[in-house]
């Protein structure tokens, strides 16, 4: 079984960003405004990255770590642009790759 970390878009511009070990169950469940406050009154919602990891505890600080950084480096991550990601990580103490 894998675990999943997600971003969606929502209606409003903003990101949200979870972890779960079936994602197509949980898109869908933020599709229809269920378990969560943040998507459900932001919908509609899509999927705009995904990264799978072998353990929840790995899901989990990858969750945690990407709910610290800017919009502009998620966006960065999310392009894949990793160049621009440690440029952006260098002008915060905290800020890691993945």
């Amino acid at each position: 079984m894998g675990f999943w970390v997600y971003i969606l878009r929502c209606g409003d511009g903003s990101y949200y960003t979870g972890q779960t070990d079936n994602l197509e169950k949980r898109i869908a469940e933020h599709q229809v405004g269920a378990g969560e406050a943040y998507t459900s009154a932001r919908r509609p919602v899509k999927l705009v990255f995904s990264q799978e990891f072998s353990s929840r505890d790995e899901a989990m600080v990858c969750e945690r770590q990407i709910k610290g950084w800017s919009r502009k480096k998620k966006e960065a991550m999310m392009r894949g642009d990793w160049a621009e990601v440690s440029r952006l990580a260098r002008g915060r103490s905290s800020g890691r790759k993945m």
